[in-house]
This record gives C-alpha cells, structure tokens and sequence, in this order.
C-alpha cells in the first residue's frame, strides 16, 4: 500500500457507498471510508447535530491511520466534513491530507445564500432527495425503508446548511473540486469557490452526469483513473 484513500460518504450515506472502490483504484490506493452516527452498523445511534464535536471524533478516530501517505474523497455533505477535519488536522499540527477530493459540493459561502434544503415541507424534501439520486432501486421503491433513512439525510442537510465555515486557516492540501455537468443542486461556478480554502494548487474536474455522476460505470472509471494517476503518478 503506498496512498490511503479515506472517504466520506453524502447526506445518509453509510461507509458501504464506497465499498466497490478498492476493486476500481490502482493497486497501491487502500480505501478507508469514514462510518458516522445513525447509519448502517451505527444505526442505533442518533446523527450528529453539531459539526465541532463530529470533527473532533473523527479526527481522533484517524489518528492512528495517518502514519503514512494519505489523501481525503468526500462526496456531497462528506465533503464539507471531509474539508472540516483536515482543517482540524492542520489547527493540531497533525499531518495534513497530500490531496482533497471534494465532490458535487459547493464551497460554504454558496451554501448559505443557497436555498436550504432542511427547511422543506416532508414531501418537498422527499422529492428533491429522490431527484438527487443515489439510491438502489429497491430502496426508493420500499416506502418503509424510505421513511426510516430519510431523517437521516434530513439530519445531515440540517447540520451542514446551519453550520459557518471560514476560509481560514486555507489548507495546504492541492484541491480538486469535481462535479457532474447536469448536477441540479451543485453549478460548476459554486465549486470553484474552493480554491479560497487552500494555499495549494486548486483544479475543477467536470464529468457527464447529475449529483451522482460517478455512478455510470464509464464515469466512475474514468474517476478512479484521474485519482490513481493525481495520488501515485
């Protein structure tokens, strides 16, 4: 293993989003993903209501997987949190990620002059939840299942649009902002704004596709093609 690859999931996702990955990275990239509250394995817990105790948890919980070359993907909200511990990271004098993946998600200031998704009606937040995409089939069909993932998601979207985030202190990490040219929630321009949280080289990576544009087969290849070749060269 030369390059860790660890990995934050979106709004109600669990760390099982990014279970196919090693089969599709180069060999040489181990992926870890991040497993939060109120998911999967962790279900009986509830999510996190606020942004400083999670990042606080998180970055102790992977302290003892940074003794070696190390990179963060986060997608969508996982984004934001991904973003929030390497800031962390570096206010402790911690090594810091050699890369930020960060994924159809707007910089923070686009987020609160944005339109908020918590603050929908349940059928409206419902509705705009399935048009993002990103669940198995059998899931949307399944209203009971449904009903039980939702305040989740709900949960996520509510912690991030109500949470502050300040350029400062810019990271030393390179970004890379990616995102799907259909994307219905994220532009292109609210990614670009990243490049005023790093002191480091910034890039925007644009693929075919809505919020989930890695979920094409052709597209999450090309993905894994573009992360292997910026991690090991």
């Amino acid at each position: 293993m030369r390059h860790r690859l660890i990995c934050f999931p979106h709004a109600g996702g669990g760390a099982s989003a990014y279970a196919d990955w090693a089969d599709g990275l180069p060999a040489g990239i181990e992926v870890t993903a991040v497993q939060l509250p109120g998911r999967q394995n962790r279900m009986d817990e509830e999510p996190p209501t606020q942004v400083g105790p999670l990042v606080r948890s998180i970055t102790q919980a992977l302290r003892p997987l940074l003794g070696c070359s190390f990179s963060f993907f986060g997608h969508s909200c996982g984004a934001l949190l991904a973003h929030a511990v390497a800031q962390a990271l570096k206010s402790r004098g911690l090594p810091q990620p050699a890369h930020l993946f960060l994924s159809a998600q707007a910089e923070p200031g686009e987020i609160q002059r944005g339109p908020q998704m918590h603050k929908l009606s349940s059928e409206a937040f419902r509705a705009e939840v399935l048009r993002l995409g990103g669940f198995e089939a059998e899931i949307v069909g399944d209203d009971e299942a449904m009903d039980a993932l939702l305040p989740t998601v709900l949960a996520d979207f509510r912690l991030w649009e109500q949470h502050r985030i300040s350029p400062a202190p810019r990271l030393d990490s390179p970004i890379t902002a990616l995102v799907g040219d259909r994307d219905s929630r994220v532009s292109v321009e609210s990614v670009e704004g990243w490049h005023a949280y790093t002191n480091a080289s910034f890039d925007t990576r644009i693929y075919p596709g809505g919020h989930f544009y890695f979920s094409d087969a052709r597209i999450g290849a090309e993905l894994f093609t573009f992360i292997g070749r910026t991690l090991l060269g």
